[in-house]
């Protein structure tokens, strides 16, 4: 996700862009809204079947969808799932280009951090608890919450002993962890917490980050990117996500989450687009993979819901929140829509703090 390209847009300025209304046609699909839909399932499934597909878009691999997307295919054969891993802000800016010339392609897109905001107005109208969506699983009226992939602090445990782990944010300040011994993402979205917590916020956020930056960390350009420096030795430890951890230690990788708190829970969310050339067929998927049978198939590859804020009563078979609470990790959710537009005012002056500010 390319923070630069995001982080100065507010959600009006976003709307402003947005040719909007429910009758955009899709090309070669459905000219109906999600709005317009039949809210029994009986008739949205066969509404759906005559879809015949669904076209999903987020920025994962198929690899970690897959297992949701045959438990779907088999529920309901007449309808195929075709998914394209797309970067984030790409996918912003396509069905922004494709609402405007009417010729939307994806019926199910993504949103999360960074483009929860610009996404708002590109969502469709659907009211998801007619299509058996809890109302605590439903964000902004808009947007179903089906995982989180929360940020944690990840160490290599073949360089870091047990007693050298670092336990706070204050103990990366440490001289003994400076001179790239540490990775870090340029964007700062590693610090959502410091915003998202009551006892912190920005002001001591750009102190702690101002001190970082004097260590000279490795930076890089994402969080993904800052996982295989961790794993290959490079550097000591290093922000991450907890999905790229417990699929690195699921295949030998020596890392380890680090119990550095705060995090947050880094939700992700799926919407229906205005203008979807397929708008049955994308909530019937939407809805299945919020039920029980999808999200335990999500979890096999750690993109399952958890708790937004923390709570380690019940960690069940998530292995997301057996680790993070495993860590001892306290985390916090993103409430409302008012939290992620400060975020995009708190990230740059953190990176103007980290020195990773390049305008």
């Amino acid at each position: 996700m390319n923070n630069m390209q995001w982080r100065s847009r507010p959600l009006a300025l976003a709307a402003a862009l947005l040719v909007t209304g429910a009758g955009l046609t899709a090309c070669g699909g459905s000219t109906s809204s999600a709005a317009d839909l039949p809210t029994s399932m009986d008739k949205l499934i066969s509404q759906a079947e005559d879809d015949g597909v669904v076209n999903w878009s987020a920025p994962k691999p198929i690899e970690q969808m897959q297992p949701a997307i045959d438990l779907f295919e088999k529920k309901y054969p007449g309808i195929k799932v075709k998914y394209t891993n797309t970067k984030a802000p790409d996918q912003v800016s396509q069905i922004k280009v494709e609402q405007a010339a009417h010729k939307v392609s994806v019926d199910v897109a993504n949103a999360g951090g960074l483009t929860v905001v610009p996404s708002a107005p590109l969502a469709d109208d659907v009211d998801w608890t007619k299509y058996g969506i809890g109302s605590d699983d439903i964000f902004e009226k808009k947007f179903v919450y089906i995982w989180a992939v929360p940020k944690v602090w990840a160490y290599n445990t073949d360089k870091v002993s047990a007693a050298d782990v670092p336990k706070s944010w204050d103990d990366l300040l440490d001289p003994k962890w400076s001179g790239g011994k540490i990775s870090a993402e340029a964007r700062a979205s590693f610090m959502t917490a410091w915003d998202l917590d009551p006892d912190l916020g920005a002001a001591k956020a750009t102190a702690w980050a101002t001190k970082f930056a004097a260590q000279k960390p490795h930076y890089t350009p994402t969080t993904t990117e800052s996982e295989a420096p961790i794993e290959s030795g490079q550097v000591s430890i290093g922000t991450s996500l907890i999905n790229l951890v417990l699929d690195a230690q699921a295949k030998g990788a020596p890392v380890a989450v680090a119990p550095i708190s705060p995090t947050n829970a880094n939700e992700s969310y799926l919407y229906v687009p205005t203008g979807a050339p397929h708008p049955a067929a994308a909530v019937l998927l939407t809805s299945f993979l919020s039920s029980d049978e999808a999200q335990a198939a999500l979890a096999k590859t750690y993109n399952s819901r958890i708790p937004a804020s923390t709570d380690c009563s019940d960690p069940g078979q998530n292995a997301v929140l057996t680790a993070i609470c495993a860590a001892h990790l306290e985390w916090f959710p993103t409430p409302d829509i008012a939290a992620y537009n400060q975020l995009t005012d708190f990230f740059p002056q953190a990176e103007k703090a980290l020195g990773t500010d390049v305008g």
